[in-house]
């Protein structure tokens, strides 16, 4: 306590430092190559809470990569990066070792960088696990690829606002996904999808997801495309659709609940993924 010059006690004020919270940071990259029909390791980096691991793949020459985030899920002032390259004539396959849950935030984004290059060649399959937004929760994600001419491509996230099991309505909260996809420098394809707000209420909506609570987006970039449209479209029904144009197939799909939307996007997966099998961590 101090006391002014009159004797009277006066208030000792202190300015207290808040400590800043703890946040989450990680790097990981990889690079392969295919080296007579068989991808080989070339470069393995791993930073912080990102890790990557290998698992052996019964034959075929193809790598597996499984993403891992030591730190659990994610909230606001999270920072992850992903740089993934598929060099000439490798054969890649990515996923991440379970859902990506996106906790709630105190306001700021939880960030995800992704940066993918596929060769001369070469293929590669984008296939995350589910991403669970809970309430409250905020995503800006970006993802960036670059394609050489004869490259082919799968990419799929799916996206599961939450916990339906447990009643879970987003009442408020943000996801903001950007795909640029360019091939031989060229943009080939741009889309931004941006909710927030009120999402439960913005999703029930027919021109969203119609009051679907699960969703997905599937492009599938190769030769092939074209002549899979309409296996696609069975397979998804009536719940999205399914599009080819300028050597792509676009895919859009909802669902109820996550795990109907998994029963969709399986077989979906397996019609489009360059005839490799579905990663073992989707079925664990």
């Amino acid at each position: 306590m101090l006391f002014s010059d009159s004797g009277k006690a006066a208030l000792n004020i202190q300015q207290v430092s808040v400590a800043a919270m703890q946040r989450s940071f990680g790097n990981g990259r990889l690079k392969c190559r295919g080296v007579d029909g068989v991808t080989r390791l070339q470069t393995l980096y791993q930073q912080g809470c990102c890790k990557i691991r290998l698992p052996v793949r019964g034959g075929g020459g193809a790598m597996e990569a499984v993403l891992i985030k030591s730190s659990g899920g994610i909230t606001g002032g999270d920072l992850v990066e992903w740089h993934l390259e598929a060099d000439e004539n490798a054969r890649l396959t990515v996923t991440t070792q379970a859902c990506e849950r996106v906790y709630r935030s105190l306001g700021d984004f939880a960030r995800t960088q992704v940066r993918l290059v596929v060769g001369e060649g070469a293929s590669l399959a984008w296939l995350p696990q589910e991403t669970i937004l809970f309430n409250a929760g905020s995503l800006d994600r970006h993802i960036e690829v670059d394609l050489a001419s004869g490259a082919r491509a799968l990419f799929v996230e799916p996206v599961i606002f939450g916990r339906a099991a447990m009643g879970e309505r987003i009442e408020r909260g943000a996801l903001h996904d950007r795909w640029r996809i360019r091939q031989n420098g060229r943009l080939v394809h741009a889309e931004d999808l941006r909710l927030d707000g009120a999402i439960s209420d913005n999703l029930a909506f027919s021109f969203v997801t119609n009051g679907h609570e699960a969703l997905a987006t599937v492009l599938f970039m190769a030769g092939e495309a074209e002549g899979l449209v309409t296996s696609a479209r069975e397979i998804i029904g009536e719940n999205g659709g399914a599009s080819f144009w300028n050597g792509k197939l676009l895919a859009r799909l909802t669902a109820q609940d996550g795990y109907s939307l998994r029963k969709q996007l399986v077989p979906l997966i397996n019609l489009l993924n360059f005839e490799a099998s579905l990663p073992k961590v989707w079925s664990l």
